[in-house]
């Protein structure tokens, strides 16, 4: 086990009759990072996620947990995270307060231990003023925040996250991002799993794309950004009769095809570095242009690139 890993995910593989829905996966999260999974619905995100927390038995492969056996040792394992699900865990006919009394007391603390985990929990999730409130009172964002609070009650080193912020407004979504970067300044490791490309945009240091249970990519932001082409440049020429040597000159500077509609141009470019000299050559040449806009990439660029129309 390497020491700068939380997990080391080998080969993983689970099938459910003749259907193979995780397939050969293997990756590793660093200490101290947010690492995300994406994919579309059914991808195996979720089957990789419950076999990785002992939820699922594993049909071949291998996970450790900061070096130990998840399947071997389970207990110890299982012991060094917390894990917040797609719906909540918590008991419906009970009191913010109490669910979190309920579960510290499981979680094997002392009475008094509890109470006073249970109230910097409240503050942290600022959940003091309907502590005792019946949960059918909570709005979706609250009982987000209890599910994450009673996850983090024993201050695991790892936290599993899927799908934390389904079905929540954005004002609450933005509040559950700054909870988890606030979580990763504490020391702690994330894996988080998401259908929004902007919040694993926003969160993640590292990412791992599935797709049909096969490790599709992995990479940063950045780098899985880069990989689909660079950044897009668009514009219009004033003079349609220009447009074949318009094309010409952005093929000899650039060596990148260009695509043609009307007065409508639009290419790539390898490095923003590239557009100045490209414009200069343009007005050398007496091409007037307008309506220029230039598009960094982004992960839904990457997300359809490397998932739609791979059936």
């Amino acid at each position: 086990m390497n020491a700068v890993n939380a997990i080391e995910v080998n080969h993983l593989t689970k099938k459910f009759g003749n259907k193979t829905v995780v397939d050969n996966i293997s990756f590793n999260v660093k200490r101290g990072e947010v690492f995300g999974l994406l994919g579309p619905n059914g991808a195996g995100k979720t089957t990789t996620l419950r076999m990785i927390t002992t939820l699922l038995k594993i049909d071949s492969g291998n996970v450790s947990i900061f070096g130990h056996d998840a399947a071997k040792e389970g207990r110890l394992a299982r012991s060094m995270f917390g894990l917040t699900g797609q719906y909540a865990s918590v008991d419906e006919d009970i009191s913010a307060r109490e669910n979190l009394m309920i579960f510290s007391r499981l979680n094997g603390l002392s009475r008094a231990a509890s109470k006073q985990r249970t109230q910097e929990l409240l503050e942290e999730f600022s959940l003091v003023n309907s502590a005792d409130k019946p949960l059918k009172d909570f709005s979706g964002g609250m009982r987000r925040r209890l599910d994450l609070a009673v996850s983090l009650i024993t201050r695991p080193a790892l936290i599993f996250l899927d799908e934390p912020t389904t079905g929540l407004d954005p004002r609450t979504r933005t509040q559950m991002w700054d909870t988890i970067r606030r979580l990763v300044e504490q020391g702690s490791t994330i894996v988080l799993t998401t259908q929004y490309l902007d919040e694993a945009d926003e969160l993640a240091d590292r990412i791992a794309v599935i797709d049909h249970g096969k490790l599709v990519k992995i990479g940063t932001p950045e780098e899985l950004k880069k990989q689909i082409g660079g950044t897009k440049l668009n514009f219009t020429i004033d003079q349609v009769s220009q447009r074949t040597l318009a094309e010409k000159l952005i093929v000899n500077q650039l060596g990148q095809s260009v695509s043609c509609t009307g007065p409508n141009l639009s290419t790539s470019l390898s490095s923003i570095s590239q557009l100045a000299p490209l414009l200069e050559t343009l007005q050398h040449s007496q091409i007037s242009i307008g309506n220029l806009t230039v598009q960094e990439p982004s992960l839904d660029d990457v997300f359809m690139n490397l998932t739609v129309g791979k059936n």
